[in-house]
């Protein structure tokens, strides 16, 4: 999959261990570039079942019912809930095709997807980094120096999310 997919410029995923910050750094980045009026799309993977909506409501007991899909819309938002029953999940390409047009696509998790990435790296959690073992990886947000043998990575310091905010505006270019 390229950088830029259809109408959603350009795709970056966040990657990195629970923990991390991801979601954290993504919140800033997105209010700066919303703020900027850029319009930044999330595709955001989650590895456990998720429920949107109490059991009892209308858009629930329609699903349950046995509907694929159950589009709740509103003057404020618009979801769409579709039921897998079984059914292999969308690949991300799938995912990134349903989407709106924006000026960036964020993907937070997918690890292993072939896109470029940003890594979120805590040395403290314990966990090894990604980058060592997935050339996709274009930069390293850390809260520790730049080590020995990060190659080429661009790597920003995790504690000024306004340096990572002017790399990845370069990056978009």
């Amino acid at each position: 999959m390229s950088a830029t997919s259809g109408g959603h410029g350009p795709v970056l995923g966040v990657v990195g261990w629970s923990g991390s910050g991801k979601t954290s750094l993504l919140e800033h980045l997105i209010g700066r570039l919303a703020g900027q009026g850029l319009r930044v799309n999330v595709v955001k993977h989650s590895h456990h079942d998720v429920e949107l909506e109490p059991p009892r409501k209308d858009s629930a007991r329609l699903r349950m019912a046995g509907a694929a899909e159950v589009m709740l819309a509103s003057p404020y938002r618009v979801a769409i809930l579709r039921e897998l029953r079984g059914a292999d999940e969308p690949s991300l390409l799938e995912h990134l095709a349903r989407l709106a047009p924006a000026d960036l696509t964020l993907v937070e998790g997918y690890k292993w997807e072939r896109i470029p990435k940003l890594e979120v790296f805590r040395p403290s959690l314990g966990r090894p980094a990604l980058y060592p073992e997935d050339a996709d990886i274009v930069a390293v947000v850390s809260d520790t120096p730049r080590p020995d043998g990060a190659g080429g990575l661009a790597w920003l310091d995790l504690n000024d999310p306004d340096q990572v905010l002017a790399w990845l505006q370069n990056w978009m270019r």
